[in-house]
């Protein structure tokens, strides 16, 4: 018999790819989505949706039992708010409420593993190295605060348990949509930074994170594990640009754009937007990471704990996606 695994957040970017890769694994897929979700494109991957109710402790130790998982992720998340409570509320308070409730539940769990971010400890200065396991938290942004409260809370309530928490940073790859409007903007030709300060970036393909999220389920290791995830590499920040100009032959003029002009103008989005139901992609506390100095990353223990090997640097990985936007339409 199949083992079987829950996915939350399963409609989402990320999400879809760690269907696919569970599917691949021989796994029988359970997707938990909102009754809203679009799922035509992972439903040929999963065995079964489910609609959790992170409100309800007993309907969700209900749903956990009747089908009994060996594997939980969950990858469910909100990463922009017009209200920190609110990030706070979904990101913290409903994924200890559904932890407690893995716990609680009579099934035959091996482990659970949290998709969380780098966001949650924020960057470091140049000097400093790279951002490890060890590194103290100094998140920038309200998603990172709440995703920060939320490794507190666990660590402390649940830290005899089996649960990893992976901490991706950047994440890029087919279907994202974030990143993709400086795809979009450079295929306008205008190729623009934030002032001229020297940045070192780090980056994730998407498949790469799938597959060690799973794997981070998978294999047998110590209790409560915690591990950075990137590519391994150190990126300028003029390197995804200069990928996509050779990738798609493309010319773009390069501007930098003074710091207080942006910051002007992420001050005039964010009254633009206050009275509509829709965030910005642009806002004040967004620059804190934009224009953060060093996201380098430590992924030593993730190939020395969990055997992880990513195949895709920044150049094989976005030759592959943007192979994909243009061949979808997207470009």
């Amino acid at each position: 018999m199949k083992e079987r695994v829950l996915i939350t957040g399963a409609s989402g970017f990320v999400g879809f790819h760690l269907v696919e890769a569970a599917k691949s694994a021989g796994l029988e897929v359970h997707a938990a989505v909102r009754k809203s979700s679009s799922i035509s494109q992972i439903e040929h991957a999963v065995d079964k949706f489910v609609y959790l109710d992170y409100e309800d402790h007993e309907g969700l130790i209900s749903v956990l039992e009747e089908n009994q998982y060996q594997y939980v992720i969950h990858a469910a998340a909100m990463t922009r708010a017009k209200e920190e409570k609110d990030l706070i509320r979904v990101n913290r308070d409903y994924t200890l409420k559904f932890f407690s409730a893995i716990f609680d539940a009579d099934i035959p769990l091996k482990r659970v593993t949290f998709v969380s971010s780098l966001a949650a400890v924020g960057p470091i200065a140049i000097q400093d190295g790279l951002i490890s396991e060890r590194t103290a938290y100094r998140p920038v942004t309200a998603y990172g605060r709440s995703k920060r409260e939320i490794e507190l809370v666990l660590k402390d309530r649940f830290a005899d348990k089996p649960i990893t928490i992976i901490r991706p940073t950047a994440v890029y790859g087919p279907r994202e949509k974030d990143i993709f409007i400086l795809f979009k903007t450079l295929n306008s030709g205008v190729d623009a930074y934030i002032g001229r300060k020297p940045q070192q970036l780090s980056f994730i393909y998407v498949d790469d994170l799938a597959k060690v999220i799973l794997h981070s389920c998978l294999v047998t290791h110590a209790q409560f594990k915690v591990y950075n995830i990137s590519d391994g590499n150190i990126y300028s920040r003029y390197e995804m640009a200069d990928i996509f100009k050779k990738t798609l032959n493309k010319r773009a003029i390069r501007v930098h754009i003074p710091f207080f002009v942006i910051k002007k103008i992420a001050h005039l989005f964010e009254w633009a937007y206050k009275r509509s139901p829709n965030i910005p992609v642009l806002y004040p506390e967004r620059l804190n990471e934009l224009t953060a100095a060093n996201w380098g990353c430590d992924v030593s223990a993730a190939r020395r704990e969990l055997g992880f090997d990513p195949k895709f640097d920044l150049v094989t990985g976005l030759t592959e996606t943007l192979m994909w936007y243009k061949e979808n339409r997207w470009l």
